[in-house]
């Protein structure tokens, strides 16, 4: 039997304790871990990586809606448009409160108000089942209504961007400004309704690294409608509608309805 010395074993074996103590506090330090999944959690949530294109709610009202919207803003354009080349700034003004009403009724029923979850509004009720919350409440009233002062704000923002692209600042003062409210109305009044101030996503909307749905459609369609539009102005056709801004609001509108679509369905979710 061999001998072992009792001095010896006593001795290494505080050396394997003393060694092995350390080692299991570490990997239990509460610390580490919370530090390690903060690390991780940091590391996966980038704000353009969890902005996700608007899905448009699936209630019959509002699929109702999302579909008769483009005809009733074609039907208003085409019945107006006489009147517009012969005196754009009354039949300008005349129409906001209509588009208005258009985007207000639009945004109510068909999209989901800002910080609403995505869950709620999208899920479709079983048969028999009692809707909860599908009735307009407060607090998309309340969201309608600051996205409309949103929308008043940036208004002159809008107008002074149409100046710097050509627009006439001596004159025509009051076409310019009407024109830029449609446009506000058309393109942003949808986007503050679903992303109300939210930094991030306007960052990735200005910045045009945003999902393509139809609120973000709808705003690079009417940007890029109205920009077309200024196409036919100087050109030596001496027509009635190339007066200042038919054409920039025909391509507005026009942009806008065409975005709006192919942003909602075929480039749905798709980013630039």
């Amino acid at each position: 039997m061999p001998l072992v010395d009792p001095v010896t074993m006593s001795s290494s074996a505080i050396v394997k304790g003393a060694v092995a103590q350390p080692t299991s506090t570490t990997k239990s330090t509460p610390g580490s871990q919370a530090t390690e999944s903060s690390t991780t959690t940091t590391g996966s949530s980038s704000p353009l990586a969890t902005l996700r294109p608007v899905q448009i709610k699936q209630t019959p009202a509002a699929q109702t809606v999302r579909h008769a919207l483009p005809a009733a803003l074609t039907a208003l354009y085409l019945f107006r448009f006489d009147a517009l080349v012969t005196n754009p700034v009354p039949v300008m003004f005349n129409a906001l409160p209509v588009v208005a009403a258009f985007q207000m009724t639009y945004a109510l029923l068909c999209l989901p108000a800002a910080g609403e979850p995505a869950s709620k509004s999208n899920r479709k009720p079983r048969p028999g089942e009692k809707k909860k919350g599908g009735d307009i409440g407060s607090s998309t009233i309340i969201t309608a209504l600051l996205a409309s002062v949103l929308t008043s704000i940036a208004t002159p923002f809008l107008y002074l961007a149409m100046v710097l692209f050509g627009a006439p600042f001596l004159t025509h003062g009051s076409h310019t400004f009407l024109c830029a409210a449609h446009l506000a109305l058309l393109a942003l009044f949808p986007l503050f309704y679903v992303h109300g101030v939210d930094s991030a996503a306007w960052a990735a909307v200005g910045g045009f690294r945003a999902p393509l749905d139809e609120t973000f459609g709808g705003l690079v369609g009417g940007l890029v409608g109205a920009w077309l539009g200024a196409v036919p102005i100087p050109l030596d056709w001496d027509r009635e509608w190339q007066r200042w801004p038919v054409t920039i609001l025909c391509g507005a509108y026009g942009g806008y309805l065409l975005g709006r679509v192919l942003g909602g369905t075929l480039f749905w979710g798709k980013k630039f």
